[in-house]
């Protein structure tokens, strides 16, 4: 289930990307925090205890909005826009 609903969005393109493996959608202009919130229930598991995070700030300050692409590649969710084509990861090992 999605963290984040939409209420009342239109007139904005379609944008492809795929999390944990299965396809799914945004808006154009998303963020990657927007786009994986809106199709999941959490940006990332922390590295510390597992558990769920969903960003804090929504500024880029915290660091709590890291994610990682499927090829390893880390961005900042919350600063970063969603492109087709992206392959997002929400889980998994965090080395650096």
């Amino acid at each position: 289930m999605a963290l984040l609903q939409r209420v009342a969005e239109q007139g904005r393109r379609v944008v492809r990307f795929t999390l944990d493996g299965r396809p799914v959608e945004a808006l154009e202009g998303d963020t990657v925090m927007t786009a994986m919130l809106t199709n999941g229930e959490r940006l990332r598991r922390t590295e510390f205890a597992d558990t769920p995070r969903a960003g804090f700030c929504m500024m880029g300050a915290c660091q709590d909005c890291w994610v990682r692409t499927e090829e390893g590649e880390r961005l900042r969710a919350c600063g970063t826009f969603i492109a087709d084509g992206m392959r997002l990861v929400s889980g998994g090992e965090w080395t650096s």
